[in-house]
Order: structure tokens, then sequence, then C-alpha cells
């Protein structure tokens, strides 16, 4: 998966702002490099981001959509927990729609899913860092009431995909933790989406900018593969593609 930031403020320093056609460029580039889906966001999602409003992130995000879903060639995936900037999305030809909150802001992304026929992607969130029991029995159990709201909601349960959400609601060390356990999702029976790529877990570990962690988010990318991931999140992805094969062969 592609990754397309239509943000000014992306923590990776790739985020496109309001460059329509060079967004669109991106995303047909990323085809061409091996993407087999192409994710759009129009909202930064890093710590201490600036929120922006739906008509403003529809805005960024809607014609984008539009434009990679009638030309790539691959599935277009909208990056949103808001109901509207999906409702856009998805009219404007996004078949999957990625909830970093899980259902748990917009519960009503699961209608929107089941009634278009979109796949959904359910990542765990959530604010501070703190659990109250083992990390990974708390992500599965929201995880799987996601999936649970997402099937009755209409949304046939092969039709959704679960994120550990590396990065979101974890410290460094918790990120690494779910990263050597991944493959107890697979006890879900759910497709497994991750995204590691560029992210500051890796950064902390070697000390490097966002800038210079592509071995390491490669290093990330192998061990998940090997763990069960289904699908990994990236933004270099012509590397990424070739890591995958390898790492794919081995499993």
């Amino acid at each position: 998966m592609g990754i397309v930031n239509v943000t000014p403020d992306s923590f990776s320093g790739d985020g496109l702002g309001a460059d329509y056609e060079g967004a669109v460029a991106q995303g047909m580039r990323m085809v061409t490099e091996g993407a087999d889906l192409l994710d759009v966001g129009g909202e930064s999602t890093r710590p201490g981001h600036v929120p922006v409003s739906t008509s403003a992130e529809i805005a960024r995000t809607e014609a984008v959509v539009r434009e990679l879903a009638e030309a790539a060639g691959v599935p277009v995936s909208i990056d949103t927990y808001k109901l509207e900037v999906a409702e856009a999305a998805v009219k404007a030809g996004a078949t999957i729609v990625n909830d970093v909150w899980g259902l748990t802001r917009s519960p009503a992304l699961a209608k929107l899913a089941a009634e278009h026929e979109c796949a959904l992607v359910l990542m765990h969130n959530q604010d501070g860092t703190d659990y109250a029991g083992d990390i990974m029995s708390e992500i599965k159990r929201f995880l799987e009431a996601g999936a649970t709201l997402a099937v009755a909601s209409g949304v046939p349960r092969e039709r959704v995909l679960i994120d550990p959400g590396i990065g979101f609601g974890k410290t460094a060390e918790q990120n690494w933790v779910v990263m050597r356990r991944l493959e107890e999702l697979r006890e879900l029976g759910l497709p497994i989406l991750i995204g590691t790529s560029r992210k500051s877990f890796i950064g902390k570990l070697l000390d490097l900018p966002v800038t210079e962690r592509l071995e390491g988010t490669a290093a990330t990318v192998t061990a998940a593969v090997l763990r069960g991931a289904n699908v990994v999140r990236v933004h270099d992805v012509e590397e990424m593609t070739r890591v995958v094969r390898v790492a794919d062969h081995m499993r």
C-alpha cells in the first residue's frame, strides 16, 4: 500500500499539501513501482498535528481519489475517521476506508462501507499509552470489537482488515513489543495491515532523522511479513516492493 499524503505537515516529510497534480503523479509512480493499493490521506496523524476541518480534508482528497481511482488501475483507500470525508471519497471512487480509530470515533463508517461494498481497515488507537493489562490482549479486544461492529453493520468479515496501530497510543518500546508479537493477531482470522514506514520508534532506536530510516523500515517490513502481515503501508514503494518479495518468498 503506497502512501499518498495530501497534507502540508506529514511527519515523514512527504506531504504534498494542495499540490493536486503532484499527489496524482506520486500515486501513479507508486503503481509503476509495485504498489497494489494506494492510501490517500488529507489530515496528518502525527503526534501534535493540527486538526483540519472536514471541508478542508475533502478539498484535499476528493479530486485526488477520483483521478487515481480512474487512472491508477489499483484500489484506492481513503485514510480518514470522518464520515463526511469517507462519503466524498467513496463517491469519487475509493473502495477501501482506512479508519485510524477503528470505528470508535465514527461507527457509521461501517454502514457506509457496507452500503458501497468497500473494504474496511480497522486500526487500533487510543489516547495515551497506558494499558490496563497485557498490551496485545487489549489490542486484540479492540480490533475484534471493531470487526464485530463492522459485520453487524453489513460488512462481510472477509472485507475487514486489522492494523495494530504502530505509533498510535504506544511508546517506542510498546511498538517493539507489538512487532515481536504481531503473529498473535492472526488468532482473529483477519488480514493484517501494518504501517511502520519511517516511524519514530525506528528513528529513536537508530538515532536517525526521518529521511534516513529506509533500512530500519526494511527490517520492520521484513519482520512483519514473516510474522503474518498481509499488507504493508509504505512511503518507499520501489524499495519495499523488493523487500516484500524476498520476505514473502521466505514465508
